[in-house]
C-alpha cells in the first residue's frame, strides 16, 4: 500500500496505515493544508472551492472527508459530485472560485484515490504553490473557524451541462456538419463518470452512442489506462456494430483514445496529433507537447506552417510553455488534449467534438485519416543504478557525447537524431534513469532504447 505526497498532489491506495496510505485522516491533513494556502492567497472575507469526483468506490467518502475539513476551515464548497476533471476545471473560474479539488486516481486501479489542486484559474498548482502546501502539511499552522463562521456546501450538478454548452460554443466545433454526419460510437467509460459526460455530448451533437461500461459505479471492468491491451471488448464491439469508431476516456476524463472501424487501436499519441491537424487547418499558429511525446506533432505543425515546441514532462509545465508561446493548440501523447481556446486543461470532451468535425470535414473513415500521418513507435524503458551514482553526472556524459546533435535539457537530456529520437530523465525518487525512444518502427525504437541502456551501464560502471 502506498501514500505519495507531491508538489502536484496527494494519491494513495485506501486504508491501511495513517501516513502509509489514502486514510481518512491524512486526507482531512492535507485537505487542511490546502484550504490554508488558499486563504493565505488573498485577504478576503469569504472563500470558495469547488470540489467534484470521479466514480471510484471511495470517492463518496474522500470527497465528504474534503468538503467538510473546507467548512470546517470557513470556506464554501460548491458540490459538482459526479464530475470529471476537465469540468471542474472549467467550474473554477465559471463560480469565481479561490480554488477546486478533483478527487481522482486518474488511470490507476481502483484502489487508489488522489486529491489534485487547482489555483482560482481552474489550473493545476505550479512546483512552487504545491510545495508551500506540503510545507504547511509537514508543520505549518493551520487554524479552524468558530462556530458562527463554518463555510456551507452548495450542490451544483449542472456543471457537466454548462461544460457541454461552451465546447457547442466553440467556432471550430461545427456541429450541423457533425450532425448531417450521422455518426455511431461506441464509447467505454470504464464505469466512471465518462459515462455520464461522453454520452450526453455525444447525443448533443447528434451522435448515436453505443454505451460500454457506462455505469458509473467505480467498478472497472478492465485496468482503467486506455491502452491496446485493456480494449479488446472496445475493439470487438466496434466491428460487431458496425460503428464509425469506438473511444475510450480514463475514470476522471481527461486522457482519451480512438478505436478505428476495423477496431484497431488509432493510436493514444495520434489523439493530440489529428485534433491538432484539424486546428491548423483553420488557425495556423504554434503547438506544444511534452518532451516524451511524439514526433509526429511536429511533423504535422511544421507542415502547416507552424512552429513546434516541447516542453518538461507534467501538464503545468504543458500548459505554460502553451501561454509562453501562444500556442493554438497543445496537450500530451498520453491522449490528453489542451485547447486554450475553451480552457488550459486536459479535456477529453473537446477533444471529442474536435476529432468530430474533422472526421465530418474529411468525409473519410478513421483508418484512412490515420494514414496521413508518419507512424511512430516508442519504447519505454528504464535503468536502475545504485544509489550512490551521481544522475546528473552520468547525463551530463551523455550530453557531451551526443554535442553534435540536437540536444534539449530542459527536463533530463533528449537528442533528436534525423530519424528518431532518445529521452533521458531521472526519477526524482530513485536511482533511475527512464530511457524513452522513438523511431519509424518497434524493432529501431526497441534496438535505440537497449544501445543508450548499455551505454549509461559503460559510464555507470554498472
Amino acid at each position: 500500500m502506498t501514500l505519495i505526497k507531491s508538489i502536484s498532489g496527494i494519491r494513495g491506495t485506501i486504508g491501511g496505515a495513517q501516513g502509509e496510505n489514502l486514510t481518512p485522516i491524512d486526507a482531512v491533513m492535507y485537505a487542511a493544508s490546502y484550504g490554508t494556502w488558499v486563504k493565505q492567497q488573498r485577504n478576503k472575507e469569504a472563500y470558495k472551492v469547488v470540489v467534484g469526483r470521479d466514480a471510484r468506490i471511495s470517492g463518496e467518502m474522500v470527497q465528504q472527508l474534503v468538503m467538510n475539513t473546507l467548512v470546517g476551515m470557513g470556506i464554501h464548497v460548491v458540490d459538482l459530485g459526479l464530475s470529471t476533471t476537465p469540468t471542474v476545471e472549467m467550474a473554477v473560474p465559471m463560480e469565481h472560485a479561490d480554488g477546486g479539488i478533483i478527487l481522482t486516481a486518474s488511470h490507476n486501479p481502483k484502489q487508489w484515490n488522489a486529491l489534485k489542486l487547482l489555483n482560482n484559474k481552474g489550473e493545476f498548482l505550479n512546483a512552487e504553490a504545491g510545495q508551500e502546501i506540503l510545507n504547511i502539511a509537514e508543520g505549518g499552522a493551520i487554524s479552524f473557524a468558530d462556530v458562527d463562521s463554518l463555510g456551507k456546501i452548495t450542490i451544483n450538478d449542472a456543471y457537466i451541462d454548462l461544460h457541454i454548452d461552451e465546447i457547442l460554443e466553440l467556432p471550430l466545433v461545427h456541429v450541423s456538419a457533425i450532425k448531417k454526419a450521422g455518426f455511431k460510437v461506441v464509447v467505454d467509460a470504464v464505469n466512471s463518470t465518462g459515462g455520464i459526460a461522453v454520452p450526453l455530448l455525444l447525443e448533443a451533437l447528434g451522435v448515436h452512442p453505443v454505451k460500454l461500461y457506462c455505469d458509473p459505479t467505480g467498478h472497472f471492468p478492465h485496468n482503467p489506462e486506455p491502452l491496446k491491451e485493456h480494449l479488446g471488448d472496445l475493439m470487438e464491439l466496434v466491428t460487431k456494430e458496425h460503428a464509425d469508431f469506438g473511444l475510450v476516456v480514463d475514470p476522471d476524463v481527461d486522457r482519451l483514445a480512438f478505436v478505428d472501424e476495423k477496431g484497431e487501436m488509432f493510436g493514444e499519441e495520434y489523439t493530440l496529433v489529428a485534433v491538432a491537424d484539424y486546428i491548423l487547418r483553420n488557425k495556423p499558429g504554434t503547438t506544444v507537447s511534452n518532451m516524451s511525446s511524439s514526433r509526429a506533432l511536429r511533423d504535422i505543425t511544421e507542415k502547416h506552417g507552424g512552429t513546434y515546441t516541447a516542453s518538461a514532462v507534467g501538464e503545468v509545465n504543458v500548459v505554460q510553455q502553451m501561454k509562453d508561446t501562444k500556442a493554438v493548440i497543445g496537450g500530451e501523447g498520453n491522449g490528453g488534449i489542451i485547447y486554450p481556446e475553451l480552457h488550459y486543461g486536459r479535456d477529453s470532451l473537446v477533444g471529442i467534438a474536435l476529432f468530430l468535425s474533422h472526421l465530418a470535414e474529411e468525409k473519410i473513415a478513421v483508418s484512412e485519416l490515420r494514414k496521413q500521418y508518419t507512424s511512430y513507435f516508442m519504447s519505454k524503458k528504464k535503468i536502475e543504478l545504485t544509489p550512490q551514482l551521481d544522475v546528473d553526472k552520468i547525463l551530463k556524459e551523455i550530453e557531451a557525447r551526443y554535442s553534435g546533435e540536437e540536444i534539449n535539457t530542459l527536463d533530463g537530456v533528449k537528442i533528436d537524431f534525423a530519424e528518431n529520437w532518445v529521452h533521458l530523465r531521472k526519477s526524482n525518487t530513485e536511482p533511475i534513469i527512464r530511457i524513452y525512444t522513438e523511431a519509424k518502427s518497434q524493432k529501431e525504437a526497441d534496438a535505440l532504447a537497449d544501445k543508450f541502456i548499455a551505454e549509461l551501464r559503460e559510464i555507470s560502471g554498472s
